[in-house]
């Protein structure tokens, strides 16, 4: 289950919209998707999938999106956040991502025992992916530093960070009232 939320900076403050994601396909859709619902200058697009990780797109008028991650490894194995991994990552991260999409839930490949049968020595299940993308924060550590949340507290986020981030921010009732 994704949440997503826009929040736009206006002369008035922030104002937030909960926004549907289901036509975002590529980060071009997102970033259309987030200038459409505002004119102002600075939108910020927080997409959260149950407490698993968090992503951050901020858009700045017709500059280039900027993107953070909270957890690299589990946003490349859900839909949207391999959008934001891929562009943060590269290209090279397509057979990253395929290597994923092979795994299981569970994080077993495909026909792989679950009962701890496979010979202690065999590296399937641990592939090339899991040790390219990292289960840890990528991307722009900086995207909220002007607006009141710095490198450091951005990475010691770790459960409900949308609402500590919209508290640093100084949008915590906006963001409360569309989730």
């Amino acid at each position: 289950m994704y949440f997503a939320a826009l929040l736009a900076r206006t002369e008035d403050g922030w104002e937030a919209s909960d926004t549907e994601l289901d036509d975002v396909e590529t980060l071009s859709d997102l970033t259309e998707l987030a200038r459409e619902a505002s004119d102002d200058d600075t939108v910020i697009v927080f997409i959260e999938q149950e407490d698993a990780w968090f992503g951050i797109v901020r858009i700045e008028g017709e500059e280039d999106p900027r993107i953070y991650v909270s957890d690299g490894a589990a946003a490349a194995r859900s839909s949207y956040g391999e959008i934001l991994t891929r562009e943060i990552l590269g290209d090279d991260v397509d057979a990253l991502v395929d290597e994923l999409e092979s795994l299981d839930l569970d994080g077993t490949e495909d026909g792989e025992p679950l009962d701890g049968d496979a010979d202690d020595d065999d590296d399937e299940g641990t592939g090339v992916a899991a040790e390219a993308v990292p289960a840890a924060p990528v991307g722009d550590r900086l995207i909220l530093a002007d607006l009141g949340m710095s490198a450091a507290d951005l990475l010691a986020l770790d459960s409900d960070a949308l609402a500590e981030i919209a508290d640093a921010l100084g949008a915590a009732e906006v963001l409360e009232a569309v989730r």
